[in-house]
This record gives C-alpha cells, structure tokens and sequence, in this order.
C-alpha cells in the first residue's frame, strides 16, 4: 500500500516528515511512503505573534482536513504545536522517541547569558519562553519573533539582536547544533508540553495504520505525553498563557514532571514538580498544586478566556 505523509513545508517540517517515512520505509519495504507538503495559515501569516492569528490550530488544520478526506494518510506535526485535542474523527498514535526537549540560546556575540549586557535584547514568539527569561534576567528586553529557523537566525542579523531562543529537538533534527550558544536546563528554562516529540495524527478507525505506526513507539516518551499533555488539558493552557511541562523517568522507576502555568502578562506565575508512577496522577496533581498557588481569580480569567 502507498502511504502518503502530510506535512508543513519549512525545512524543519521537511527534515520530521523525511525521517517518519524513512524509518516507516525501513520498517515496511512491503509498502510505500511518500510526503506531501501542504501549506498552513500560520505559515502563510508571520508579521503577527501566534495569540493574535488563532490558537494552535492554524498550523495543522489543512493538513487534519486532508488525513479526513483521505489524502493523505499520516499526518506529521510537533507534539507542542499541537491543540489539546485533535479534531474530531482524528487521533494520535504512540509516540516515538523523544528528541531533546530542552530550549536553547543562539547568541549573536556573547558566549552565555550571564555574559550579556544590561538590557540585551532577545527574539522569541513565546510567553513561556520570555516570562522564564526574565526570571532569571528581569533586565532583558524581550522582542516578538516568529518564522521557521532560518527565517529567526536571518531577522537576529537584520535587527541586531543579542540572541535568539529556539527548541534544541529542532536544531538537531536540521543537524543546526553547532549554531546552539548554549542549553538552558530544566531548572531555567520548563519546555513546552511534549517539546521534542513528534505527533503522528490519523484518522480514527484506521487501526492498520495505527498499528505499523505504534510498533516504532518509545514507552518512556508515551508516558511523557501522557502526563505533560494530561497536564495542559487539566489545567485549560493553551497559546494565549505561559505553559511548560516536562516529565522525566528517575532512577527508581518513578517519573517526576516539573510544570509552570500562568496569567496572559506573566505578572503571576506558578511552578510545580510532583513524583508518582501513574502519568496521568502526575497531571492531575500539577494540576492541583498550581491551582493551589495561584488565586482563583486568575484561574477564571484563563477559564474565560478558554470559552471564547
């Protein structure tokens, strides 16, 4: 059987999509895969930040419309570019396994942050990412910056920007990781919820496809899912608020996952780490612990914010 793979078109959509279908080739040489690249709203607008544009959607729903009409058959996304749900008739499979989740500074001068000057000016299209920044370094200038990475590095050139912040998984898949001026670890920088994975979206029913698909799965990087994305739906987070989630096996067996959640102008922030063995426990009791620390009032406005 042929099977046709939908993607977006930049290079780094291109370089997730190639390696789907060669490890699916590899793995069944009894069938074809071919990618097909199709263009989506968020590619088309990228003068405006992504809260201003729609949610997270805008960068899957053609490639979602053409796996329901049957065009195509797999779908490649990131996992954190992801809404909470899928659209309706649609599912992930099993996840693979996880690049790194980390986020990185590409610096345009300077060797690390702490080797920046007062006032520096930094580049990235993230709350999360920006809020965080400025907990370590409040005197930092932070600049909305959207594009695929070459178009990011290109615009920290033309604008002088002291640096850029950018996903470490997306640079290595490009094979960029001499371009990285230095990891930010988890202590610094939460990732986004499932950053580093890959979502493999098909069409709900399709079970044969579904099952070449969950062969190739990674059972660390599933759970993983299972409690950073648990952790997004539980709380309501979605592109508007700062959102990070990252769930890691421990020595023991166990899993512990760090969060962070907050309102739209980052003024009230909430961090959380729980342990436990079930994934989606550990989502819930994020959940709970967050909730704990911020004040109701902040919960509803996300709530309300939500439901329009």
């Amino acid at each position: 059987m042929k099977y046709m793979i939908g993607t977006r078109g930049s290079k780094l959509a291109l370089a997730q999509a190639k390696d789907v279908c060669f490890r699916l080739q590899k793995a069944y040489p009894e069938h074809s895969f071919e990618c097909k690249v199709i263009q989506t709203k968020g590619d088309q607008i990228q003068n405006k930040p992504l809260d201003q544009i729609g949610d997270k959607g805008v960068f899957v729903k053609e490639i979602e419309n053409q796996i329901l009409s049957g065009e195509v058959q797999i779908g490649v996304h990131s996992m954190k570019d992801m809404p909470a749900h899928p659209a309706e008739g649609l599912i992930f499979t099993k996840a693979w396994k996880r690049e790194d989740p980390r986020d990185v500074l590409i610096l345009r001068e300077k060797g690390a942050l702490s080797e920046l000057p007062q006032g520096a000016v930094i580049g990235t299209g993230s709350r999360r990412r920006e809020y965080q920044l400025k907990r370590i370094r409040p005197d930092l200038k932070v600049v909305n910056i959207r594009g695929n990475v070459d178009t990011r590095l290109r615009k920290m050139e033309e604008q002088k920007l002291d640096g850029i912040v950018l996903a470490a998984a997306g640079l290595h898949r490009l094979g960029m990781e001499d371009r990285i001026t230095q990891y930010l670890e988890i202590e610094q920088m939460i990732p986004a919820p499932a950053q580093g994975i890959l979502a493999l979206e098909i069409l709900e029913g399709d079970t044969e496809t579904a099952r070449l698909l969950d062969a190739l799965c990674d059972g660390e990087t599933e759970a993983a899912v299972c409690a950073e994305r648990g952790f997004l739906k539980a709380i309501g987070g979605d592109c508007h608020v700062p959102i990070g989630a990252i769930c890691e096996k421990m020595e023991d067996g166990k899993y512990q996952m760090h969060t962070m959640f907050g309102n739209e102008d980052g003024t009230k922030l909430a961090f959380a780490s729980v342990i436990g063995e079930d994934p989606k426990q550990l989502a819930l009791g994020a959940k709970e612990e967050i909730q704990r620390q911020l004040s109701e009032d902040v919960m509803s406005q996300v709530a309300l914010k939500m439901d329009r």
